[in-house]
This record gives structure tokens, C-alpha cells and sequence, in this order.
């Protein structure tokens, strides 16, 4: 089969130390040299994959999410969250799971959500008596939102590779995001007690109700940044803007800010939030390129074709074939990121979705779980490696967090397989 083969060979690769996008990039030009004997049109190739409005979008979310980031603001999304929340049985670990879904609305991304919500989310539970367990898996989990609740890079990315409605993607991941974020919240309540807080002489008490007055004023203080996620998905949703030009719009009204309203954006910070993302994005971009390069010369060896014949011959059907896609995804997931599966995947299986009359748009949601469940499943794990990060903890420890939260990501692509209204029910009431 000649898409394993090559996926054998890109594996083999990979274990040797190789860069992902040099990997795909070298065994995709040995290939084409070989079946081919030139390479002298890919340039041409390369240069037309990335000419692409709609990739746009993707270094100005990330870099709204890093103007948010070195603005402070995610410092009052979190205590505005708990003031709210402190009282109920495991609230300081579901106000840790509202703050990543509003950042999630934010960021685009699971490892920015992951972090910067663990930078603040972790030492305060661990002072308010949560176990060491809980608190590093609420973050594993709850930062995985970044990615499933709009906006989001890789919804964008698959949207450019499958050519599905942006506004559809981010329309559909709304619901399951705001599922799985209430499953999260749900398993805190249900294995953590009430937060205590300490005194100064040991002696401990519960946390009480916040009081209406100090409720007014979270809200007050974190106002600004609630007004983000409305402005950039409701100019999507309405028809204001494109997604490219809601992604610059929200870079933009997050500066302002950072910089007018919180006051916390120096000019090293600026510099500092625009280098990251421009990192970011030419990681991305180089990856692109690799990946384009991989999907041609499957193309070429007619590889998704010989896929869709496989899958129609073995009469998985559309459940089976979802299930065995849920697998492989997994087992990409243990070794790659979720860039690198989406654009090594998505491209062969396209006539596959097309045979057995699969929405892209739902088939999306589903990509996007298994990519979750990727980011808390060792050894890549960015959302763990993190975390440790954060906190110093053995990484042993970590992994040993997440295992709810994998074992709840998988319930959800169960249930949005079982039933996918829940992820085309909000697409479908918004016209797209």
C-alpha cells in the first residue's frame, strides 16, 4: 500500500532525528526524482501553495494571542473566573477550565492556552488545597479548548487544505468545544472538595460565596477582554468581515488593549510578542511546504486513490472508517503535532470523505478532538511538556494527570460520531 509505504518511510525519518518539514521535504523530492526524474517544476508548486489569502489568518491569530499574552489580561480572566466560582465543590479547578474557554475564544492555540492559563491557574489551586494531580490535568485538559473552540489555527489550516467554510468550522466547534469544557468541569466538581484558603497561623476555611459587589468588579476589570471572542467571531458570523480581516481586526483591538486600557504593553514586549509569532509562522509555513511537496507525490503515486479503494473494498462503511481514522490519528499524535497531521492526512483521505459522503465540516470537529487528545498524549504531548515546564514536576507525574482528560476527549469523539448534530446543529442554524 503505497500510502504506509511512504508514511513507513517518513516515520523511519523522523526517528533519525530529522526535522519534520525536512523529512517531507526530502523523501517527497527522492520520490518524484525517482518515479518522475525532475524536480524542476515544485517551485512553481510550492510557490502557489502558499499563495493563499486564507493563510493569512492563521500568524494574525497567533499573533493576537501573544498581544493578549504579554498585555497581562489573562490575569483578570482567571481571577474574574474564580471570584465567580470559589465557593462550589472543585471551583477553583472549573474556574481554571471558564478562564481556558475564554482564552480558547482568544488564542487560537492549546499550548498558548495551556500556558499562560497553568502560569497563573496552577499556583493558585495548588495554595486553595487542590491535589497536585488535579491541578496539572485541568490545565492539560482545559488548554486543549484553544484548538476546538473558535477562533482556531488548525480549523483554518484544514479550511485551506479541504477548501470548507471557515465560518462552518469555527460555527461547529462551538458546541463540542462548550461539551467537553462542561465534561472537564464536571470531573473537577465531582473528584475535588471545596477550595480552602490558609491563614497565617495554619488554621484553614472554606472559601465563601464572592459577594455581588466583588463579582461587579471582576466583571468591570476583565470587561476589555471579554469584548475580544465577540468582536472577531460575531464579525465572522454576521458577515462583517472574512476571517483574514476578523483575524487582523482582532490582532489589532487586542493591542489597543494591551496598550490603552491595561497599560502593560511595552515596546520590548511588543517586539517580543511579534518575533514569537513570526517564529511560529515560518515553522508553519516551512511545514506547508513540506507537506504540499508529501500530498503531491502521493498524487502522483495515485495513493489516495488506491486509500479510498482500500477502505471501500474492506466495507468499513462511514462509522469504521471514522473509528480506524480516530486510531491512526492517535498513533500520529504519539510522535507529531497537529499541523504536521493535518497536513500529512488530510490531503489522502479527501476522495475517501467524498465515497462515503462524509462532511468535511463535521469530519473536521472530529480531526480537531483527535488532535486534543493528541496534545496531552505522550511522548510529544506539547500541553504536558508545558506544564512541566511550568512547574518542574516529573513528567512521569504529569502524564499520569491527563489520563482523565484523554479518557473524556475520547469520549466526545465517540459521542460526535454517535451524534453529529451536535457539531452541525449551530453551522446549520447560521445558514452556512
Amino acid at each position: 500500500m503505497t500510502f504506509f509505504a511512504t508514511l513507513a518511510g517518513l516515520l523511519v525519518l523522523l526517528y533519525l532525528g530529522v526535522p519534520m518539514f525536512a523529512a517531507m521535504t526530502l523523501l517527497s523530492l527522492g520520490v518524484l526524482w525517482a518515479t518522475e526524474g525532475t524536480v524542476a517544476t515544485l517551485g512553481e508548486f510550492v510557490f502557489g501553495k502558499l499563495d493563499s489569502y486564507l493563510l493569512v489568518a492563521v500568524p494574525l491569530f497567533m499573533l493576537m494571542a501573544h498581544f493578549m499574552v504579554r498585555g497581562r489580561v489573562v490575569d483578570d480572566l482567571f481571577h474574574t473566573a474564580h471570584t465567580m466560582l470559589r465557593h462550589i465543590r472543585g471551583g477553583i479547578g472549573v474556574a481554571t477550565v471558564a478562564a481556558c474557554t475564554v482564552f480558547a475564544a482568544i488564542s487560537g492555540s492549546s499550548v498558548a492556552t495551556a500556558l499562560t492559563i497553568g502560569k497563573v491557574a496552577i499556583p493558585q489551586m495548588l495554595r486553595y488545597g487542590y491535589s497536585r494531580k488535579g491541578a496539572f490535568g485541568v490545565v492539560a485538559g482545559g488548554g486543549t479548548l484553544g484548538i476546538l473552540i473558535p477562533p482556531s489555527a488548525p480549523m483554518v489550516l484544514y479550511a485551506y487544505v479541504t477548501e470548507a467554510s471557515v465560518g462552518a468550522l469555527f460555527a461547529a466547534g462551538v458546541v463540542p468545544g462548550l461539551m467537553m469544557a462542561a465534561m472537564f468541569a464536571a470531573y473537577c466538581m465531582a473528584t475535588e472538595g471545596r477550595p480552602v484558603a490558609t491563614d497565617e497561623a495554619g488554621a484553614s476555611r472554606q472559601l465563601e460565596r464572592a459577594s455581588f459587589r466583588e463579582m461587579a468588579t471582576a466583571i468591570r476589570k476583565s470587561f476589555w477582554a471579554l469584548t475580544l471572542p465577540p468582536f472577531v467571531l460575531g464579525g465572522i458570523y454576521f458577515g462583517i468581515f472574512t476571517p483574514t480581516e476578523a483575524a487582523g481586526t482582532g490582532a489589532l483591538w487586542a493591542l489597543a488593549i494591551a496598550v490603552f486600557v491595561y497599560r502593560q504593553m511595552t515596546v520590548t514586549a511588543l517586539w517580543d510578542g511579534i518575533s514569537d509569532a513570526t517564529r511560529t509562522t515560518a515553522m508553519l509555513f516551512m511545514i506547508i511546504i513540506g507537506a504540499s511537496l508529501y500530498g503531491y507525490m502521493l498524487t502522483k503515486l495515485n495513493a489516495p486513490q488506491e486509500l479510498t479503494q482500500l477502505i471501500v473494498d474492506m466495507g468499513l462503511g462511514r462509522t469504521g472508517f471514522l473509528l480506524a481514522m480516530a486510531v491512526l490519528l492517535f498513533l500520529l499524535g504519539l510522535i507529531l503535532e497537529s499541523f504536521s497531521i493535518i497536513l500529512l492526512t488530510t490531503p489522502a483521505i479527501l476522495p475517501v470523505l467524498d465515497a462515503l459522503a462524509i462532511d468535511k465540516v463535521w469530519y473536521g470537529v472530529l480531526l480537531t478532538l483527535n488532535l486534543e487528545l493528541a496534545l496531552i498524549s505522550p511522548p510529544v504531548a506539547l500541553n504536558l511538556v508545558v506544564i512541566k515546564a511550568i512547574t518542574g514536576a516529573p513528567l512521569s507525574e504529569v502524564n499520569m494527570a491527563a489520563i482523565p482528560y484523554m479518557a473524556m476527549l475520547a469520549l466526545g469523539i465517540v459521542l460526535i460520531i454517535a451524534a453529529p448534530d451536535i457539531a452541525l446543529w449551530l453551522p446549520r442554524v447560521a445558514g452556512y
